[in-house]
């Protein structure tokens, strides 16, 4: 979802000041992706706060997040080629970018601790995502259980606990299964990770951490409506959150030996 389909959908979260933060960023867009809060703030005549509230409002953590989505919502060049391979190199260093600055922290410390590991995707390729992190963690002896349908999740809810934990791979974080279920995960308070594409959703606020990512669509030609759609920087946050709880991990066993 776009900023303009955010900042729509949420009109009646958002007051006059909101509005004005807003006509700034659409005006500057630019100059935005090299900004700081405080910048930005006193461009706004606002306190640093009110942007971090505004961003949060449109369901971002704060204000880098909604930053980056800017930074990934730049209008194409007037003299665009239509390069597809080029389009994704471009892609690919943002993504990485990104994926380098992120915060795993509050991750990869709910993986560390938790005493079982649960996982559930909405879709195919979340699916093959899941396997990949499943493949990684094993190499740690981190053993993830995959609940592969709602029968499953059914079976296995009155025994969850609070030191158990729960990863939810989602595209939309809208599905109505996940979105069930998370939110009786939260009620019992059992802790979750969600894993969906950088936009406002329902299931990244009902998770105690929520790790976004970048997935984009490309035109393949002038000539023809096809699209590619590329995934890849749903792998890419599984390694990085692989290779950052190895780092945490080594830290907490050299700290203690």
């Amino acid at each position: 979802m776009k900023l303009e389909e955010l900042v729509n959908a949420r009109k009646d979260l958002l007051n006059p000041t909101d509005m004005l933060i807003w006509k700034y960023i659409v005006n500057n867009r630019k100059s935005i992706a090299h900004i700081s809060v405080h910048e930005l703030a006193n461009l706004c005549s606002v306190s640093g706060a009110t942007i971090v509230r505004f961003a949060q409002k449109l369901g971002f953590r704060g204000f880098s997040e909604m930053k980056v989505a800017i930074n990934f919502e730049k209008p194409l060049p007037a003299d665009y080629d239509g390069d597809i391979i080029k389009d994704i190199k471009e892609f690919y260093i943002k993504t990485l970018e990104y994926l380098t600055n992120l915060d795993y922290g509050n991750a990869v410390r709910l993986i560390y601790n938790a005493s079982n590991i649960f996982t559930f995707s909405s879709g195919y390729l979340q699916s093959n995502v899941v396997q990949e992190m499943k493949r990684l963690f094993l190499g740690n002896r981190i053993f993830i259980y995959e609940i592969i349908n709602v029968g499953e999740l059914e079976t296995i809810i009155d025994s969850l606990t609070e030191d158990d934990l729960f990863i939810f791979v989602s595209l939309s974080g809208e599905s109505p299964v996940i979105v069930d279920f998370a939110q009786r995960l939260k009620v019992k308070g059992v802790p979750s990770i969600s894993i969906t594409r950088l936009s406002a959703n329902t299931l990244a606020g009902l998770s105690t951490v929520n790790l976004y990512t970048l997935p984009a669509s490309f035109k393949i030609s002038d000539n023809s409506d096809a699209k590619f759609l590329n995934l890849m920087p749903f792998f890419l946050l599984v390694e990085f959150l692989y290779l950052k709880y190895c780092l945490y991990a080594n830290q907490q066993e050299n700290q203690f030996s």
